[in-house]
């Protein structure tokens, strides 16, 4: 990605025709530009620029724009929007939180960003990457302008991503695109009804729900399903449900919590291969609200994965989960790699030793486990005496012929990792897949 070095230029007096040859001729080499919220490009040389355009625009070739916005670059920002962009990333300075947004330029910023080119884009991101805290900016004030820039856009759009609440038309007409294979989106769906159903949702690979959309999607999802069981109709979610690769949900800050009914609806992507669930337990509590049970369930529908992150593993250790719970997801996702989850380790060394005696757990006992080496565990507290680590590890183990490394805080974990790495086995995989 290049920086625009046109906006080192200071253009003193007239310059004559075959300066501005000169420079048009460099200009249209450019196909990446990025534009940095401190470049500065004088009153006077924007209206030079202006004034000598050429009639297929300073840079004809340019396919990719990233801009960082600001009242300096806003004067000419304009110059760069080639019809022949494909890839355009918007973003504002760090500095611009709630308390500091410069709402001044606010009409001038919306109105210019309206006037974005849309026929050939490919790659449309306003803003940062959802899952990062946006509740202290703010994006609101771009609704109206993003949801137009969303509405022009044609069937070439493959990927769009903003923390930008969108219009109920802008949605529906982003669902509606059919090429579209990412999508992040904050804000609830719109109000589909009988009258008015959602349409088709295309073949997305990739799927982020932001923190106001995360429960509102996830809903109107698990209705539509329950709707298609009772009628044994289709779904407008037929593609998507076995096209999707990869989703990211970030629980709301106001129910920060992981349960059935926010695993539930997840357990219909069947191919996904990495699922990131972002939540934070605070206030004492913890927002980890599965079972064993509702665990099981969860590895025997997605058994593609790869990567699973159920929020982050917290020191309340009050969870109903056991490290029971992490057998079943080893031989029922045997592609599985890299895990986060919490369980309760008030009992992990009881619990460990009444694995083989269960019943419920000798038939997967039996069968080949998968390929992790990495269990998150973060802050989840870990006391043991120096004569229970062998059985900890050889449970561990058991469970996880792969593993190699317990991401925690503390020196238990550390010391536990340790002694992992140290056995002396193969670490390979025992068997891929077995379906």
């Amino acid at each position: 990605m290049l920086k625009l070095c046109l906006l080192q230029f200071r253009i003193v007096g007239d310059l004559p025709p075959e300066a501005w040859k000169r420079v048009h001729r460099y200009a249209s080499w450019m196909r990446r530009i990025r534009v940095d919220h401190l470049d500065v490009l004088g009153e006077e040389a924007v209206r030079q620029f202006r004034l000598n355009s050429p009639s297929d625009g300073w840079f004809p070739a340019l396919r990719s724009l990233a801009w960082t916005t600001s009242a300096r670059n806003l004067l000419y920002i304009d110059l760069l929007f080639s019809p022949y962009l494909e890839e355009v990333w918007i973003s504002t300075p760090p500095s611009w939180g709630r308390s500091r947004f410069p709402r001044d330029i606010l009409p001038a910023l919306t109105s210019t960003i309206s006037t974005l080119p849309t026929s050939a884009l490919k790659t449309l991101q306003l803003g940062p990457v959802l899952g990062t805290d946006t509740r202290d900016t703010h994006w609101v004030h771009f609704k109206d302008s993003f949801s137009s820039v969303v509405l022009r856009c044609g069937p070439s759009l493959m990927h769009l991503a903003s923390p930008v609440p969108l219009s109920d038309i802008a949605v529906d007409h982003v669902i509606r695109l059919p090429h579209l294979r990412t999508w992040g989106i904050e804000g609830p769906p719109p109000n589909y009804s009988v009258s008015s159903p959602l349409p088709d949702f295309p073949t997305l690979t990739g799927f982020t729900l932001g923190e106001y959309a995360a429960r509102g999607w996830l809903s109107l999802f698990k209705r539509l399903e329950d709707r298609v069981s009772v009628t044994q109709g289709t779904t407008p979610l037929y593609r998507v449900k076995e096209s999707l690769k990869s989703l990211s949900v970030d629980v709301p800050s106001t129910t920060p919590i992981i349960d059935i009914s926010l695993t539930s609806p997840i357990q219909m992507f069947r191919n996904l291969v990495t699922l990131d669930v972002v939540v934070g337990c605070g206030q004492g509590q913890c927002a980890f609200k599965l079972n064993n049970d509702d665990v099981t369930n969860l590895a025997l529908a997605l058994f593609q994965l790869e990567r699973l992150h159920l929020g982050f593993p917290c020191q309340e250790n009050t969870c109903t989960t056991t490290v029971a719970c992490l057998l079943p997801i080893s031989v029922y996702c045997v592609k599985l790699e890299i895990l986060e989850i919490h369980f309760n380790t008030t009992n992990i060394v009881d619990d460990l030793k009444n694995i083989p005696a269960d019943p419920k757990f000798q038939e997967l006992r039996s069968l080949p486990r998968g390929a992790l080496w990495h269990l998150g565990v973060h802050g989840m507290p870990l006391i043991l005496d120096e004569s229970d680590f062998e059985t900890v590890v050889d449970g561990m183990v058991d469970i996880f012929p792969s593993l190699t490394r317990c991401a925690g805080y503390g020196d238990t974990w550390v010391k536990l990792t340790k002694e992992i790495e140290a056995l002396p086995r193969m670490r390979t995989l025992l068997v891929r897949c077995r379906w």
